[in-house]
């Protein structure tokens, strides 16, 4: 270990801090608000990762910064490029284990889905990341570390395009609540990264209790409910949250999501041949919307396998009847464009197991 490692090895993480803790801690140290805001701006508007780079604070300040915190984002071991274009990061956070987030451009935007979590306790069926079970929660510096490492490896391809946001990585966001609604805040700040709160969507496989809390915030992201089957008895044996909160509990919880005018709940329903793909399937679906009196799209989402499980992708033709019936029932729906399939990037692909070399 080197003397700055030494040095920095019980240093508070300042990535990560909103404003106001920001200011707080300028206070401690005796400093003006509007310091805060400096720095405030730095990590995130500019994107610094040295407090050296932060040359409109004294350097004495810059010294005893550097001193108390660590501004570190999570490390690229591994990157990863798909034929399409599809880029996959594999992190190494400073608090330990790995994390895996995609960049994915786009002709008229670009998306970066990232992690709240390393693995996840849901055990979903058809989610090879599920297999890996819950190793933690990620801090909110965490997952912010990963957009701004995103969105600076990659500034040639984004090349001024509009950036999503998509928290539908690693892990279930609702999980890790406060840490994620942390990030959403950072992330959407004009005066931070400054992504608009319509580009950040925050991915659920259903957990009521907080999304009823998420009804709540002031700074919201977009929702989206991975839903997946139309009867409880399928969605149960799919995705185990079903039995502490069923499908009618959970819709009713999204019943308390205030929306916009034009704004509307996304449902994410992966097609699983002969599980969920049956005629019926989007007679149900659009019957439990109208039920639950819900604004909602439909994203559907093809299988794409991976870890060995005992599912396939339905045929292109079921796909289209799918779609096709939700749009007659006044659904709207898309078939999401399975992208990075050859690095296991693609949904429900991220487990740490792609192999590449990694990053020294």
């Amino acid at each position: 270990m080197t003397d700055k490692d030494a040095a920095t090895a019980h240093s508070a993480e300042i990535l990560g801090l909103e404003l106001p803790a920001l200011t707080e801690a300028m206070a401690r140290m005796g400093e003006k608000p509007f310091r805060a805001r400096q720095i405030h701006h730095w990590i995130y508007g500019r994107g610094a990762t040295t407090f050296e780079e932060m040359t409109d604070l004294s350097e004495a300040l810059r010294r005893r910064l550097a001193a108390e915190y660590h501004l570190e984002r999570p490390r690229i071991a591994r990157e990863q490029i798909s034929a399409d274009g599809t880029r996959k990061y594999l992190f190494a956070p400073r608090g330990g284990g790995q994390v895996e987030a995609v960049f994915m451009p786009e002709e008229r935007r670009v998306t970066f889905c990232i992690s709240p979590q390393i693995g996840c306790a849901l055990d979903c069926a058809f989610c090879v990341t599920a297999q890996m079970g819950l190793t933690r929660n990620l801090t909110a510096g965490e997952i912010v570390g990963q957009a701004l490492a995103l969105r600076d490896e990659n500034r040639q391809h984004i090349a001024g395009r509009p950036i999503n946001i998509v928290m539908m990585g690693m892990g279930e966001a609702l999980h890790n609540y406060d840490a994620s609604l942390a990030a959403v805040r950072l992330l959407a700040d004009p005066q931070g990264v400054g992504i608009p709160l319509r580009r950040i969507t925050l991915s659920t496989a259903g957990w009521a209790a907080g999304i009823r809390k998420l009804a709540g915030e002031k700074v919201r992201p977009r929702l989206a409910i991975s839903l997946n089957a139309t009867t409880a008895a399928v969605r149960s044996k799919l995705m185990p949250v079903n039995r502490r909160y069923p499908i009618d509990d959970l819709l009713d919880a999204c019943r308390a999501i205030p929306l916009g005018p034009r704004e509307r709940l996304t449902f994410e329903y992966v097609l699983l041949h002969g599980i969920n793909d049956a005629p019926e399937d989007p007679v149900r679906l659009a019957a439990l919307a109208r039920r639950h009196e819900l604004k909602v799209k439909v994203n559907l989402i093809p299988f794409n396998p991976g870890g060995g499980l005992p599912y396939i992708e339905p045929p292109a033709e079921t796909v289209k009847r799918f779609r096709a019936e939700l749009i007659a029932r006044g659904i709207p729906a898309s078939v999401r464009v399975n992208r990075g399939r050859d690095i296991d990037a693609a949904c429900g692909q991220l487990a740490l197991t792609s192999g590449g070399p990694s990053l020294n």
